[in-house]
Formats: C-alpha cells, sequence, structure tokens
C-alpha cells in the first residue's frame, strides 16, 4: 500500500480532521499553488529570472517574485548573486526542492491525462448550471 494510501485510510477511518494548526496547511499553501509548482518544473536547471518568466507564459514579474521569495523561504529554491556585469541573479532548486520534482511531476502527468474528461464535466456542469 502507497504512504498515500495509507494517510488516506487513516483520515477515513480514524475521522481525524484537518486542525487549523496542522503545521501541513501553510507549508502546502506555499509551494502547492500553480506558479510554484510550475517554477520548481522549470529549474530542472539553474536559471536566471527572465528566462524562467519567458518559459512560463502568462505570469507577471511580481507574481514570479513573490514566488521566488516565498520557495526560498520555505528552502525549495536557492537565489544566488552572480559575478557579472551587470549583477545576474540565477535560481535553482535545493535538495529539499529536488524532493518535490517527482510527486509534482506524478501530478502534472495526472492533470494532463485526465484535462479531457475534467473539461467535459466542467462544461456538464455549467451547463447544468444555466438552467
Amino acid at each position: 500500500m502507497a504512504a498515500s494510501e495509507t494517510v488516506y485510510r487513516a483520515i477515513a477511518e480514524q475521522d481525524l480532521v484537518f486542525r487549523s494548526d496542522c503545521a501541513s496547511r501553510p507549508i502546502l499553501d506555499q509551494i502547492a499553488d500553480k506558479w510554484s509548482m510550475m517554477v520548481m518544473a522549470v529549474l530542472a536547471e539553474p536559471r536566471r529570472f527572465n528566462e524562467i518568466k519567458r518559459r512560463l507564459e502568462g505570469v507577471t514579474q511580481r507574481v514570479l517574485t513573490q514566488t521566488l521569495r516565498r520557495l526560498e523561504r520555505n528552502g525549495m529554491v536557492e537565489r544566488r548573486v552572480l559575478p557579472t556585469s551587470p549583477v545576474g541573479v540565477e535560481y535553482s532548486l535545493t535538495p529539499l526542492g529536488e524532493t518535490l520534482r517527482e510527486p509534482f511531476g506524478r501530478l502534472y502527468d495526472w492533470a494532463v491525462a485526465n484535462a479531457p474528461e475534467i473539461q467535459a464535466r466542467q462544461r456538464d456542469f455549467d451547463q447544468r448550471a444555466q438552467r
């Protein structure tokens, strides 16, 4: 049995509540949003800010800056000042950040594989809601 199945079974069987003071809540909130996941995927190798931004269509400079700072604060990303003129900054995953690549990759694969069904269900729901 996979670890996640064990966790879900324990929650279901013991009527566990996701407590408001659970340490996982703020961490999941800070690392599991769409931009964080995409930034971490882009950082398969070290990259400069503008290179990251070019690879994330639709992200604003402000949101990317906030995301990188949040990931750095949580120990997922390292920011390195490059000795260039003008000064450059490079971002890379830390060893802790690397540990999320595999589960995030599985989640991404799941999303891509199930996107057509999810989109069809969204259309069905929206049509029913309009009646």
